[in-house]
């Protein structure tokens, strides 16, 4: 592991001179990667230099437990590096285990309301909102990119992009049916009733990541409904894009441009297509392997919300906690958190190496 850290570290400094390079700020593209690798790697290295310095402590400390004067203060500071060496020794490791190759990407969510009808869809609208105030909690942008709504305020389906660091390695769990057990608003007799809402998120696709050939696109345009003003009557600015080849279809009415529309359709139709790529390519690792976590499935359970008990259960790893109303606030990286070393657990308990 020593000569593989000591690589990482010079592959660093290799990118660190290459972004002091003026030259390399006249393409784009080779900026943002070389960005990319660097803050990937940034993890890793940090914790490596910081080891480094804990073993020149505890060779200090011990060197010291041989005057007598100093012996008391040596142990203690002995023990201390000791203690941050196994520390980081096991935070290196876990670094070191294979990464999504995701993880530094955008984010684009899509919340649909599932069965129970409005209550579905008020439902939906719940998670939008949980999801938007965890977003802001963490400092990430977010724009939203198609809505259809209800006239009660539900969302039938949504459409958006969460920005920022670490969307997609907090997010990404997400996707699959959440089932609320609560009495609806609109219930006059007082009565439970369970409906549902699916999540899907995908990491969100750049150009480069994949090419749409305009041949295989269907544009179809049409006048917006919902809110949005008397234009929703007048113009065409709705866009519905099918993709040929594979059936996808998205729409957006959320702007009252059509190239503003369109370009946001465009955006999750790459999403989508590199979503459906990748599923293909993990098909073989995935049945493999069941990760504890989940597939990500939108059609699996993987979360229960039942207000009148003032709980969530993520049925994935068993975890029950108690306080709902802080999750609905946008309160979740308590179960984010769990989700994450639950998958990294899996990881190490099927021998997964650390990467190459």
């Amino acid at each position: 592991m020593l000569e593989k850290l000591k690589a990482l570290a010079l592959r660093y400094e290799d990118l660190e001179a290459q972004l002091s390079d003026p030259a390399i700020y006249g393409d784009a593209e080779r900026l943002r990667a070389v960005n990319r690798e660097r803050k990937e790697l940034s993890f890793v290295v940090e914790a490596f230099h910081a080891l480094q310095g804990v073993e020149r402590a505890e060779k200090e400390a011990e060197a010291l437990l041989r005057e007598p004067d100093f012996r008391e203060i040596a142990q203690e500071e002995w023990t201390h590096a000791k203690e941050e060496q196994a520390r980081l020794q096991e935070e290196i490791r876990q670094l070191l285990l294979p990464r999504d190759l995701n993880d530094a990407r955008n984010v684009i969510m899509e919340v649909r309301g599932g069965v129970g009808g409005e209550e579905g869809a008020l439902f939906a609208a719940s998670l939008l909102r949980m999801y938007t105030m965890y977003a802001q909690s963490k400092g990430w942008k977010l724009e939203m990119l198609n809505m259809n709504d209800t006239e009660l305020g539900g969302v039938k389906e949504c459409s958006v992009l969460i920005e920022g660091e670490g969307a997609w390695s907090r997010l990404k769990f997400e996707s699959g049916v959440h089932r609320v057990q609560r009495v609806p608003e609109t219930e006059s007799g007082g009565r439970i009733h369970t409906s549902a809402a699916t999540v899907a998120v995908l990491p969100e696709a750049e150009e480069v990541d994949l090419k749409i050939d305009a041949k295989d696109l269907k544009i179809d345009t049409y006048r917006a409904s919902g809110a949005g003003g008397q234009h929703v009557n007048k113009t065409e600015s709705a866009i519905r894009i099918t993709h040929l080849p594979t059936g996808l279809v998205v729409e957006c009415q959320d702007e009252r441009s059509q190239y503003k529309n369109k370009d946001k359709a465009m955006k999750v139709l790459r999403s989508r297509l590199f979503e459906l790529e990748q599923s293909r390519q993990d098909a073989a690792a995935a049945a493999e392997r069941k990760s504890q976590v989940g597939s990500g499935d939108r059609s699996e359970r993987v979360r229960t919300y039942n207000f009148p008990q003032g709980r969530v259960t993520d049925h994935r790893i068993g975890l029950t906690l108690y306080h709902i109303d802080a999750v609905m606030d946008g309160d979740l990286d308590e179960l984010i958190d769990a989700l994450v070393t639950a998958d990294r657990a899996e990881k190490l308990k099927h021998g997964e190496s650390p990467q190459e």
